[in-house]
């Protein structure tokens, strides 16, 4: 599979808005979507990136950031136990914790050329309801950690809304007591 040629943040695609995705899902959507997970898990396969090396390593990705303005976003990795695979059309945060939780060395995108620092505050807990279309059922996923915060990422690209927006622009480095370091 070559690269899929992924939308950059200067591009004002990614902010706008993704339309909700028809279901039954049709099989040009489906192809897509399993498509985005296939190239996903190539980014993060040694041979490939020797094969091409402008390639960046990735552990989500949202249809915008291929061109294309459908809610559809697959995560993918492995979390030291076992594999993590979401293919999620029409995904929806239903609920989300207080506790809030942060990426300690910055959150990154596939999208996002330069790095922009500060901290990224997400809910350390959330409940999504979504389209699977590896599992083809509803379902509803409880994530915590750095699986919600990479969740969170890949919805708010749905919405037009790109990880530096969550910065503090006064004090970018700003997190709040009983907030978690990952």
């Amino acid at each position: 599979m070559k690269p899929l040629k992924i939308v950059k943040d200067s591009d004002s695609l990614l902010r706008n808005r993704c339309e909700d995705v028809t279901l039954p899902i049709s099989e040009e959507d489906e192809h897509t979507i399993l498509s985005m997970l296939e190239y996903l898990k190539l980014t993060q396969d040694e041979e490939y990136q020797k094969k091409y090396p402008n390639v960046r390593e990735g552990v989500g990705l949202a249809a915008p950031q291929i061109g294309l303005l459908k809610k559809m976003c697959v995560i993918s990795f492995f979390d030291g136990e076992k594999d993590i695979n979401h293919v999620l059309v029409n995904p929806k945060i239903i609920s989300e914790s207080v506790q809030k939780c942060y990426l300690a060395n910055g959150e990154g995108c596939l999208s996002v050329d330069d790095h922009h620092e500060g901290i990224v505050l997400r809910s350390n807990k959330i409940r999504v309801k979504a389209y699977d279309a590896l599992l083809k059922q509803n379902v509803e996923i409880t994530a915590r950690g750095f699986e919600a915060i990479v969740l969170q990422h890949e919805i708010d690209h749905l919405s037009g809304i790109l990880y530096y927006d969550h910065i503090n622009p006064l004090n970018p480095n700003y997190a709040p007591e009983g907030s978690i370091a990952l």
